[in-house]
């Protein structure tokens, strides 16, 4: 009998974990211009009090992107085209009150810039505006694609329950070339 109260208990707790990141969304725009994929994203439902505590606290505050460009497969596992790791991060320092926001794909350093808009920093955070993926030259013409994209977020207690900190989407597109 109490066994079963335990996992009615876990099951509510993880439901209830569910619901409250259901607040948060992905907005992913895959584009293809110029012979590449290109894509945008914005995270909404991320200013929360606890994000903006932990970015004024000091505490070095990444989202981390994980993108992957997959073709749809008919009646098989869809197949990888591209993927590319995005990691975007504020570090606030205390006195000088300003802002060092970078960015980073696949490991490397791609942008850096130090700001006092606290705005700024937010949007920073999360929002991505047409990051290159791949060239189209790996995509079949007339074919069925989707750009998939995890977010997490560190650290990991930012949210109400630390260890439900990933949120999925996905946009689909055909390629014509």
């Amino acid at each position: 009998m109490k066994r079963g109260l335990h996992i009615w208990c876990a099951v509510a707790l993880v439901a209830s974990g569910a619901v409250v990141r259901a607040a948060e969304s992905l907005r992913i725009v895959p584009i293809v211009h110029e012979g590449q994929v290109l894509v945008s994203v914005e995270v909404t439902g991320l200013d929360t009090e606890e994000v903006r505590e932990t970015i004024s606290s000091g505490l070095r505050t990444t989202f981390t992107y994980d993108v992957q460009l997959r073709m749809v497969v008919p009646v098989w596992v869809d197949r990888t085209i591209a993927t590319a790791v995005i990691a975007v991060s504020d570090q606030y320092d205390n006195l000088t009150r300003r802002h060092t926001l970078s960015r980073t794909i696949d490991g490397r350093v791609e942008e850096t810039v130090v700001t006092e808009d606290e705005t700024a920093a937010r949007q920073w955070l999360t929002t991505l505006t047409r990051v290159p993926l791949c060239d189209t030259s790996k995509l079949d013409p007339n074919r069925d694609y989707y750009v998939r994209i995890s977010a997490r977020e560190r650290p990991r207690g930012v949210s109400l329950f630390g260890w439900i900190t990933t949120i999925t989407g996905q946009a689909k597109f055909t390629f014509i070339p």
